[in-house]
């Protein structure tokens, strides 16, 4: 997939070096952007092999955001990719599933004054009816529909069901003209204290011409591992979310803060430091796939060894781009609410990818 590729051109020729919490150091850029329409087939890479483990592991991990568990016990049977960030319990605070269908509502007496909330429903009902010239009970179903109770008693709000229901005007409210279908995964307290706080932390769906499309806003983005996990999944999940609301496939957009590539510990990630700028203008003059294979055997030949192998991406992303892309596979996604959806239910076809390439993740 050409946007990928000249995602990974991008950085290495405008990047800076940055040494990381993770101890592996980075080459990391600000603000990259890019879109891909999704009907000209499913965007999983095919410049490396992401079947088997990590396909798995991509179904499992969207099937468990939509379940909206703050825990990974069920998901760890299936994937081990959550394992470092949860505790030995499997609870992981800032699980993005659990803010896309579980997202805190204040209690009464923390409300502020002005504000509007759901659940505060006197005030609310009273402007809501003068705003929308609806009833009563028009708005009490519809909000309805968006409101958990936990078990121990506390509101939340499921923002996946509130978009879905402007889509399908199965509230008041409805409206694909809407410019409010967010959702959000990023709680600032909880970011704070976070051992992990969400990565890609909010996307926002808008239709246009009757094209259902996404926009995914990402704070920091591990271009070899993340990056590509991050296309297919958002992908799969705008999908699913047209099938649920009949509308036509449109475009995802992709929007990341601090794009960067892993370039090892030590005197390794040091080695790109020193000779970053050298690294920059041999990217910038190279024309065909074989000039990035030139440029991996370049640094193999001058880096430092690494010491622990896998933690500097830049090789294996050369070879990578060396690569030519093929042409996308598809996926179908079965008629069926969020809740009813299962591993089984997508199959991918004419996948044709080129090998695999390993990365190790920096922790």
């Amino acid at each position: 997939m050409e946007q990928y590729h000249e995602l990974v051109k991008n950085i290495i020729e405008n990047a800076n070096y940055k040494p990381n919490r993770t101890d592996a150091d980075t080459l990391s850029t600000f603000g990259q952007f890019y879109k891909i329409d999704l009907n000209e087939g499913f965007p999983l890479l095919t410049t490396k092999d992401l079947s088997g483990y990590r396909w798995n592991s991509l179904i499992h991990e969207i099937l468990w955001y939509f379940s909206g568990e703050e825990h990974i016990r069920n998901l760890r049977e299936e994937t081990k990719i959550w394992d470092a960030w949860a505790d030995e319990e499997g609870n992981l605070p800032t699980a993005y599933g659990r803010f896309w269908r579980r997202y805190p509502i204040p209690e009464d007496e923390d409300i502020l004054e002005g504000e509007w909330w759901p659940t505060n429903q006197d005030e609310w009902i009273e402007k809501a009816k003068k705003q929308y010239d609806l009833s009563e009970d028009e708005i009490k179903e519809g909000i309805s529909r968006w409101i958990n109770e936990e078990e121990d008693g506390r509101k939340t709000f499921d923002q996946i069901q509130y978009v879905i229901d402007t889509l399908n005007g199965d509230h008041p409210y409805r409206s694909d003209h809407s410019r409010r279908m967010i959702i959000n995964a990023w709680h600032p307290a909880n970011a704070a204290v976070s051992k992990l706080p969400p990565c890609h932390y909010t996307f926002v769906i808008n239709v246009q011409d009757g094209k259902l499309n996404t926009h995914l806003t990402q704070r920091s983005g591990d271009t070899a591992l993340g990056i590509p996990f991050n296309i297919a999944a958002y992908a799969l999940i705008t999908k699913i979310i047209a099938k649920q609301t009949d509308f036509e496939l449109g475009e995802f957009a992709h929007t990341i803060v601090d794009s960067h590539i892993y370039c090892g510990k030590d005197e390794r990630g040091e080695w790109y430091g020193e000779n970053l700028e050298e690294l920059k203008e041999k990217m910038r003059e190279a024309e065909a796939h074989e000039d990035y294979i030139e440029i991996k055997d370049w640094i193999e030949e001058n880096a430092p060894h690494e010491e622990e192998e896998g933690y500097d991406h830049v090789t294996g992303l050369l070879k990578q781009i060396s690569r030519e892309p093929r042409e996308r596979p598809t996926i179908e996604v079965p008629d069926k609410s969020i809740e009813e959806l299962e591993y089984e239910d997508f199959q991918l076809e004419d996948y044709n990818p080129h090998p695999g390439i390993k990365f190790s993740v920096a922790e």
